[in-house]
């Protein structure tokens, strides 16, 4: 089991930007695909951006050219800079790791668009 924890969230203006950052605590973590996923009230929860054990990216088309994912295998830390931040990009922001089929899942983060 991976034990994730994500830190970064918070209250910004449309237009802005954040930094989230998901800390893992596992061995062999570079083995590990990634992913952040959100979710809205009233809303399922969302693949916004994966990165595999190999550095690919791939991103929900909604978020693509403002949000990007990547990782630091050796401080076992991943990243998602979120700019050009709108409204609906609204929710409680959560850090996976999945590894042969197992998933583990942080607490989440509440991000907040509003004016």
């Amino acid at each position: 089991q991976v034990q994730l924890v994500e830190s970064g969230g918070g209250l910004v203006q449309p237009g802005g930007s954040l930094r989230l950052s998901c800390a893992a605590s596992v061995s062999f973590f570079s083995i590990y695909a990634m992913g952040w996923y959100r979710q809205a009230p009233g809303k399922q929860r969302e693949l916004v951006a994966a990165i595999s054990s190999g550095g690919s990216t791939n991103y929900a088309e909604s978020v693509k050219g403002r949000f990007t994912i990547s990782r630091d295998n050796a401080k076992k830390m991943v990243y998602l800079q979120i700019n050009s931040l709108k409204p609906e990009d609204t929710a409680v922001y959560y850090c996976n790791a999945e590894y042969r089929g197992r998933d583990s899942w942080g607490q989440g983060t509440q991000v907040t668009v509003s004016s």
